[in-house]
Parts: structure tokens; sequence; C-alpha cells
């Protein structure tokens, strides 16, 4: 990945198209201060004579991995992780292409500082290491600014990518009130480093409906709305409002819903995926990847979807949405009704198995509780159902910490030659099971993928006994929903269907290193993760075409011609040219004023 240009291209007219150079209306300290386009000491010397920079900036002219490598030695400086999270924010608001090249270039080591675990620290403590606010703040209290307050953030063609959250019920940690906004914020980095959708395209926001977190309610420093969280119909309205605001004023832009409680996040969904292009990744994305997960773990054990026998553990928004996507997936695959695929799904909550007997059963729960008749007399605990059922896929979305023991997994790995075992709780420490124990209790044996990275795991499990290192997949959604979006935004989809997802599971399953090797981890990895995101834009591209929900003119028909297409809008951190134009008849981008309100006139 080069620190200029690239060569031109035959898709270099499209709006989105990465080639060639940028033009910029602004000069001096204002383009120092402006991040996106801000190179620090790698603006050339024509740049520096023709943007006034020469007197601005120290006289040695740098490489742009000249520079990857101070920032690096910057950040490993930091003592802990989330002082390096810190570190990273700050370089963002300085330099985007410096911030997204560093993260590409040491992604494996950086991505859980910049995503979960430690984004998750820093939420929590989000009013106490405020420095500047970034995205948009609504509150309930205020619903007749909330459209007002999103004109102010640019044109109908300018925002691609919005990610909402209300902040009920962030990475396992719950009710984080307004320090939600820093989710919103962290999904769309991955979008832009995972996916190329372009970072001044995107918008986070936050819908500040209070909090039922006592400590931020005590916390004097806390810098959200100070009452117990507003539901019902008044709640219902703020959500309308935000979501009906941002189509009409961003009518191309595709809305991501990210961590709403469980009670809110399918409801919603449900609501709005008939009518506008919406995602959820908790309940879509995670659904997705473990899906993949599971079609990777089923073909090195040389099974089908009809052979699953599968039980979740943790039947909240995570396990129901995983549970969603299987049952789906196997209805289409097998011919059969979905209500004779949830036969081979078990549900267990806090309260046990789920049966049609359990009184507090959600609407989403439902399809999936078996028969009280069936488990009449019989122990509902998760090591009595694994018993019973003699499961070869076991899911973790609980967030009770070591709840897959080791007498539980052996049980199940005395039925099953290589049990598929996915503890994907986050943050680590609720991890259901770590994968050095997993592995230990199996004898090497368990196809393992995580919530959270960990390091790969040594052990006597080869031939004769000799050591072996397992590297375990981590069952991250952003290996799927970047992609998803991409693919969305490039085509602009009117809808995400549900033949999009299954496309889109495919386009990470046929990238699985265990399709080669049956001891690779079973889902790609974070470092090729832009390619994978290429594949899943394409597959959904090419399913929105087919379902006739696409609506952007001229995708290429042939598939070499689609991948290009897709790759030429893929944004990439490098230092493009930058080409001085006058700010009279300047584009908005040229301008600088891209997410930056106060740059238009009031639009409502």
């Amino acid at each position: 990945m080069g620190s200029q240009g690239k060569p031109s291209s035959k898709f270099e007219s499209l709006p989105l198209s990465i080639s060639g150079p940028l033009e910029c209306a602004l000069k001096g300290t204002v383009l120092l201060t402006h991040p996106y386009f801000n190179k620090g000491s790698a603006f050339t010397h024509e740049e520096r004579r023709d943007f006034e920079l020469a007197g601005l900036l120290p006289p040695s002219i740098q490489t742009l991995e000249q520079q990857v490598q101070r920032a690096y030695e910057q950040y490993s400086a930091h003592p802990d992780d989330l002082s390096k999270n810190t570190f990273l924010t700050s370089m963002k608001e300085q330099n985007e292409v410096l911030y997204f090249r560093l993260l590409h270039d040491h992604l494996p080591e950086m991505f859980s500082v910049v995503y979960t675990p430690t984004e998750g620290d820093a939420i929590q403590n989000y009013s106490r290491i405020f420095r500047r606010p970034d995205g948009v703040f609504l509150n309930i209290n205020d619903t007749d600014r909330v459209h007002h307050d999103l004109s102010l953030w640019g044109t109908p063609d300018d925002i691609d990518y919005i990610v909402v959250t209300d902040g009920e019920e962030i990475l396992g940690i719950g009710d984080q009130g307004c320090g939600g906004i820093l989710i919103s914020i962290a999904k769309l980095a991955l979008t832009t480093l995972c996916a190329g959708v372009h970072p001044n395209r995107v918008l986070p926001v936050v819908l500040d409906c209070g909090t039922n977190n006592q400590d931020l309610l005590d916390d004097p420093l806390y810098l959200g709305l100070r009452h117990k969280r507003v539901t019902g119909k008044r709640y219902d309205d703020f959500v309308d409002t935000f979501v009906k605001s941002a189509r009409e004023l961003y009518p191309k832009a595709y809305i991501h819903f990210e961590d709403f409680g469980f009670d809110n996040a399918r409801r919603l969904l449900e609501k709005y995926r008939p009518e506008i292009p919406c995602f959820n990744d908790d309940v879509q994305g995670t659904g997705c990847v473990t899906l993949a997960a599971i079609f990777s773990g089923l073909h090195v054990t040389k099974q089908n979807l009809e052979d699953l026998r599968m039980v979740v553990f943790g039947a909240g928004t995570a396990g129901v949405g995983i549970a969603d996507q299987v049952r789906d997936a196997i209805a289409t695959e097998r011919g059969i009704s979905k209500e004779d695929a949830a036969k081979q799904i078990w549900l267990i909550d806090k309260q046990g198995l789920l049966t049609t007997g359990v009184e507090s059963l959600s609407k989403t729960q439902k399809p999936f509780a078996r028969s009280e008749d069936e488990w009449s007399g019989k122990d509902r605990d998760l090591l009595a159902v694994v018993r019973e059922v003699k499961p070869n896929a076991l899911i973790g979305t609980s967030t009770v910490p070591k709840a897959f023991t080791e007498e539980i997994v052996r049980e199940m790995a005395s039925h099953v030659e290589r049990p598929i075992i996915l503890p994907l709780s986050n943050p680590t420490r609720l991890h259901e099971a770590i994968p050095a124990n997993l592995l230990k209790w199996t004898d090497g044996k368990a196809l393992v993928a995580t919530g959270s990275p960990f390091e790969p795991i040594k052990g006597p499990w080869g031939q004769d006994g000799q050591e072996v290192e397992i590297e375990v997949a981590e069952c991250n959604n952003s290996v799927v929903f970047p992609g998803i979006g991409l693919g969305s935004v490039l085509c602009r989809a009117r809808l995400v269907t549900d033949k999009m997802l299954v496309a889109a599971v495919g386009g990470v399953a046929e990238l699985s290193p265990a399709l080669k090797d049956d001891t690779a981890p079973l889902l790609p990895g974070v470092e090729v993760v832009r390619d994978v995101s290429a594949r899943v834009a394409r597959k959904v591209i090419q399913a929105a075409v087919e379902e006739g929900v696409a609506t952007e003119q001229g995708i290429p028909e042939n598939e070499d011609d689609l991948g290009e297409w897709i790759k030429e809008q893929m944004w990439k951190p490098v230092y493009r040219p930058l080409k001085f134009v006058e700010k009279e008849g300047a584009t908005r981008e040229a301008k600088g004023e891209m997410r930056v309100v106060g740059s238009l006139a009031t639009r409502d």
C-alpha cells in the first residue's frame, strides 16, 4: 500500500473513486488541522508551496511509512491498553490517513485496543477521559430538535453510513448511557478500516434516553441525562423521529443499529427492516459470523447443516440472533419450514432450557421453545441438556464467566468426535471458557472460535503426542458487517434482505482457512479482512441485484469487473496528491466541509 495515488482505473470517474489527486481548497494552518487532508511531515515540496505550508513544518519531508514508524513507537510507549486507545483517538482527530494506516499495518496487535475489549473500558470511562465531542448527541428530552440537529451534518449526498446506539447494552458491559457514542464511533472506524467505507461520509449517533446504570447517575462527572431510561411510547416516538429524519435528510444512507437492549433491538429491526436499508450487528452480524464458523466446523467434521444439533447458552439478543440465522439457513438448505428447522436448536437462559412451560418467554424466544411435555421430569440446566441432546455445537452468549465447565465440555466430547464450541461473550473476562481449557479437556479436538482474540495454544495434540500450536479463530463480526455495509452502500440497496445476508455468510465461509487445513482457524483473521470485505460486498451486491433492491446504475455484471468496481471505491489509508482549487465553485469535500456542522445553511 503506497504513499501516493494509484494508477488510473476504468472506474475512476465514479464519485467514490480513490484514483487520482484530491481537490483541496484549504491552505496553511486550516489545512494542517483538518484530519481528512492533513499529511503532517509528508506534504511534498510542491504541496508545501501551493498550500502555504513551508513555514509551518520542519523542512524534512517524510514518507507515510516513516510516520507510521514514529507513531508506532509513540503508541508502544504507553503503559496500558486504555492509554493506547486514548492515543489512537487523538491521532484520528489529527490525521485520519496516518491513524488508519497505523491500524492497518499492526491490525492483529491493535484490534483489541481499538475495539473489544479495550473500547469497552473506554466507554465505561467516557465521562472521565472525555476531551472533545465527536458525533451526534440526540436526547429524548429534545425530540423536537432531532431533525434540525441531524440536518446540520451535510447535504442529502454527503452521508453513506450511520451507526446509531441508545447505549443500553454495550459490549457485554450493559447500560453506558451517552458513553455509547464511542461504540458508534468505533464501529464506523471498523467499517473504514475493514471495508474502505469513506471516513468523511459516515455519522456516529447516540440516542440518550437516560440510563439505569446507578453508578453513572451517581457520578458527578457523568455527561449524559441524569434520569432513568425512558421507555414505552415516548421512547418509540423518539427513535421513530430519528429514523424518519435520517432517511429524509440522508436518503442514500445505510442505518446500522448497535447495542440496543434486548427488548428493543429485535423489535426495532423488525419494524424498520421492511422499510429502509438497515442492519443490527448484535442480531444479524453475530448470527452471520457464527453461522460462517459453524459452516467451516461442519466442513471439517464432514457434516452438513442437517446434522447440526446446536445448544445456545444465553438467549438474549445475540443468542436468539444466532439461532434465527442458523434456523433460516437450515430451512433454506434443507427446503423445510422454519418451524422444523428450529427443532435442531436448543436455547438455555437464566431459567434453564426454554420450553413452552416458561411463562416469561419473549416473542423472539418462543419459536425455539421445546415442548414442555418432552422435558417433563428432566433437569434443564446446561449439563443436563448437553447430556440429553448430545449437541455437536455449543454456543455461548450468556456473559456468564466459566459457564462451560470441564464436566460439561467432557460430556459433550464423549458423544462428538470434534465438538464445535464457540464462547462468544465479550469482553474476555466474561467468556464462558478459555480456549486453552477447551482444547485441554478435549485432547485438542475441539473446534473453537471466541468472541475476543486469544494467543495461539500449544499442547501435545499432534501425532504421537507431539506438541502443536493451534490458532484459535476469533468469531469477530468485523469479518462480516463491514462488507455487508459496503455492499449495501455501493449498490444503494433499498433494503437488506435475508438472501443478501446468506450471501454474505457464504462470502466469509469461502475464505475460511479450515477449508484447506482442518487444524487451521475456522474463520479468516483480521489480517485479511479487507479481502474478506470485498468478497462479502460482491456477494451482497449480486444478491441485491438478483432481488431487485439495488438502485445504483451501472453495476457491472461481469464478476471480475464487479470486483474492480468495488475495490476502486474502497477508501485506502494512503496519501493522495493534493490539487489546489479555489473555494468558489469547489465541492464540499474540497472545502473540508464534510461532517462539519455550521458549514451549510439550515435545511429545515
